[in-house]
């Protein structure tokens, strides 16, 4: 073999330079979560009116979802480094914005603009991570502690932004983002090489917008009809989205410069990852949903205690990132992932034993199984989906790859929680209420969150008699939804078999 094709070996300055872009992954999927908890502060400080609340809660990864495939490519025209401290910048700023927020409409802007910022960082330090590690083995690695700080940081977003709420006002969650993006600022330019296209074209402002307009359009439909129901909005934005999309994808096929390589997804390798990192995101995001209503309005659990028995599962999703490129150096990556699958099917099937006992160790127990199961298969699929991409598609590659992760969670919430409400509905609407007035059997027939709030109101015997039919319903719907996805886990494993069989690393 020659020099020449031997890949070359990492420097002391890129595994440094790999510790300094894994703060802002850490960031990126914390901010996700982290607001949850301030939302009651936000309410009583900005007094939102309901949709308001909405968009405060949500314009963060709509915005995220809709810019990544732009801003991937726009790293790979103007270089991944000098677009990752752009997007720092512009992070750090509209936190500071948003943490000092004076009405709801600010917070939405800020929060909209920090979502386009954020955009920036997945792609920019995945790109860059694919041309800073060329060795195979030292790529998987790198790509493994990527994926597991996404996983830290959704797993200490509940436990930081409990420890902040509890000693300052709720802006402070936004204003921890500031020091970090200020340290990246610092560092980057010394730590990380640039890259770029060198034979990149200019970028199609019209396939940017449309990107954007079709990701948003159908993200838009499928959160809504988790929360709300089937309706006709909803279902006119996906339509709309998916009919940009096709004509999207058709103008790249004639463009000279297209916003992203169609031919990518014609190798097997790329296209069979994506499809298996949505399956995976599907079945899990829809279960930690219910797992955290489960342990807050079942269990009776706050926020803070129900973040720390969740907690751990973020810790086996980053051990397991990290230990993925170990084991496809023993096993086949169709082997790891399908394997996995079934382990996680376990864990799901625990889950549907959860009428049994009123104890949190049994959804523990499942969860951690589970997490152990599909762990390894973000990194897996991620390196795959990296090393089918040419170097220089590195930016669009793992925009496209993180925007199957946006979808497979998005779908997997709307599917399992569309699943879980019918079914929670149907069961309180054949309950005895005796007693109860209509007023909170309303309220309660609608979602888990409003028994709970009825049932205080009310107190004494029928208070407790709806909240305990409401518990009832709201477990038996999460049964049911727990063997959906164990199905889901199993046909997952086979498809993992079918389609990943004759792919090699």
């Amino acid at each position: 073999m020659s020099d020449e094709t031997v890949p070359l070996k990492a420097e002391r300055r890129d595994w440094i330079g790999l510790a300094v872009i894994a703060l802002p992954c850490v960031l990126y999927s914390m901010d996700l979560t982290v607001l949850h908890l301030a939302v009651p502060q936000i309410t009583a400080a900005l007094k939102p009116s309901s949709a308001e609340l909405l968009w405060i809660v949500d314009i963060y990864g709509f915005m995220v979802a809709g810019a990544l495939i732009p801003m991937g490519t726009l790293g790979d025209r103007i270089g991944r480094r000098r677009l990752l401290l752009i997007g720092a910048a512009v992070f750090g700023i509209t936190s500071a914005i948003a943490a000092f927020s004076t009405s709801a409409e600010m917070l939405i802007a800020a929060r909209a603009l920090q979502g386009l910022a954020a955009a920036t960082l997945a792609p920019s330090t995945l790109s860059l991570i694919r041309n800073m590690f060329h060795d195979d083995r030292e790529r998987a690695f790198a790509i493994g502690v990527w994926i597991g700080c996404f996983s830290v940081g959704a797993a200490i977003g509940p436990l930081v932004g409990g420890l902040i709420l509890a000693h300052f006002w709720w802006g402070a969650v936004f204003l921890i983002n500031v020091p970090i993006m200020l340290l990246l600022l610092a560092l980057g330019p010394y730590l990380l090489r640039e890259f770029r296209d060198p034979n990149a074209g200019r970028i199609d402002i019209p396939s940017a917008v449309l990107s954007m307009a079709a990701v948003l359009a159908i993200i838009y439909g499928i959160k809504r009809i988790a929360e709300a129901g089937v309706a006709p909005l909803p279902l006119f934005a996906i339509g709309a989205g998916f009919l940009i999309g096709a004509y999207f994808f058709q103008r790249q096929t004639a463009l000279a410069d297209p916003l992203i390589d169609v031919g990518l997804f014609r190798v097997r390798g790329f296209s069979a990852a994506l499809a298996t990192n949505i399956v995976a995101l599907f079945v899990i995001f829809g279960t930690f949903l219910f797992i955290a209503q489960y342990l807050q309005l079942v269990l009776g659990m706050g926020p803070l205690e129900a973040g720390i028995w969740t907690a751990p599962s973020g810790i086996v999703f980053a051990l397991g990132s990290v230990a993925a490129p170990f084991l496809v150096r023993r096993f086949q990556p169709h082997v790891v992932i399908a394997t996995g699958f079934v382990i996680s099917a376990l864990g799901f099937a625990l889950l549907t034993q959860l009428a049994a006992t009123q104890s949190p160790w049994l959804v523990f127990t499942g969860m951690m199984i589970l997490s152990l199961g599909v762990a390894p298969t973000g990194a897996i699929t991620t390196d795959l989906v990296m090393a089918a991409a040419p170097p220089e598609r590195a930016g669009a590659a793992s925009a496209i790859s993180e925007t199957s992760f946006e979808f497979g969670g998005a779908l997997g919430i709307a599917v399992l929680g569309s699943l879980v409400t019918a079914i929670y509905r149907s069961a309180m609407a054949g309950q005895p209420l005796v007693g109860v007035p209509a007023h909170a059997v309303d309220a309660a027939k609608d979602t888990l969150g409003g028994a709970v709030d009825a049932a205080a109101q009310l107190g004494g015997a029928a208070g407790t008699q709806l909240l305990d039919s409401a518990r009832g319903a709201f477990v038996h719907a999460f049964e049911i939804a727990s063997a959906a996805s164990t199905l889901g886990a199993l046909l997952a494993a086979l498809m993992a078999v079918t389609l990943l069989k004759d792919v090699r690393r």
